[in-house]
């Protein structure tokens, strides 16, 4: 996620550069035919013919950015309705699951699906963004934990699977009774609902045809431009173009950019951040006093 402050200039432009360099060379191209052969009648046109276009356009571009940054924001909503979840679910396995008989295996019952849980939020965050979902959780869960969930397809699901089944060990053993585990089972039914709506969000594509269309229109309208101002600004009409395509071609890019918040970019929903504060929360609730390592921080971005 792109913080408030020090974004560099250098990211900003880099989105854009390769674009801006054609506009600005076909815009000097355009002055120099233009001064040259003095076609003051042939080569301009009305300014009011790109102004329309640009009113036009600007009405799409908002639209889809709207839309995009609602898919962004869906994600952002639902990473933090896991992070109350797993409060939640902590809180509940903590207070719900207990023995006179057996403590100190439901101590280890309660410890690891609580490890588990933090395990789950790692996990998901990779595999939204394509990367290895078992990579890491060694220093969270059992290594036969992980050779289990290696054989699925979808590791966090896999994780979900062995909370129930701890779950299901606790009721047989008189840990916890019916009404507590169909509590957290109900929390269980949350993460999975959390999941899916992520995996919605990553495996529905923003429709092709229309960014296909806005972006035909939008090099149409660039193509425009400098026959409309040619005439007014002479030579000015280089730079002048380039800062005007720049303007709606950031705005195009940073749509294309939300549209897609497991991407594995700067623009991206920040997981790794909110489940690294999850594990923080959840190993205080469990009194371990251990601090997760926390990488280099980047000055304009965190994932």
């Amino acid at each position: 996620m792109l913080l408030k402050k020090n974004i560099p200039f250098r990211y900003v432009f880099g989105k854009i550069k390769y674009e801006i360099a054609l506009v600005v060379l076909y815009t000097l191209v355009i002055v120099l035919i233009h001064d040259r052969f003095n076609l003051k009648e042939t080569i301009n046109i009305p300014l009011s013919v790109p102004m329309i276009m640009g009113t036009v356009i600007s009405l799409l571009l908002a639209f889809r950015s709207n839309q995009a940054y609602d898919r962004w924001w869906e994600a952002r909503t639902v990473w933090g309705a896991i992070v109350n979840d797993s409060r939640s679910f902590t809180r509940e396995v903590l207070t719900f699951i207990s023995s006179t008989e057996f403590p100190e295996e439901a101590e280890r019952l309660r410890e690891r699906m609580i490890r588990r849980q933090m395990a789950w939020c790692y996990s998901l965050g990779q595999q939204l963004r394509g990367l290895s979902a078992t990579e890491g959780l060694e220093r969270l869960i059992p290594k036969r934990e992980v050779a289990y969930v290696s054989r699925f397809a979808n590791v966090p699901m896999a994780l979900l699977e062995l909370h129930a089944k701890d779950l299901q060990i606790a009721l047989q053993r008189d840990w916890i009774n019916t009404y507590q585990q169909v509590q957290i089972d109900s929390t269980l039914n949350k993460f999975s609902d959390s999941m899916g709506k992520c995996e919605r969000i990553k495996n529905t594509v923003f429709p092709s045809t229309y960014s296909l269309y806005i972006h035909f229109a939008l090099n149409f309208f660039i193509m425009l431009l400098p026959f409309g101002v040619i005439e007014f600004f002479g030579w000015v009409a280089v730079p002048l173009v380039g800062a005007i395509a720049a303007s709606f071609l950031l705005i195009e890019k940073m749509a294309i950019h939300l549209q897609d918040p497991f991407d594995n970019k700067p623009t991206d929903t920040p997981m790794t951040t909110i489940a690294r504060t999850i594990e923080r929360d959840l190993r205080q609730m469990l009194n371990d006093n251990y601090v997760p390592e926390t990488p280099p921080v980047y000055t304009y971005y965190v994932m």
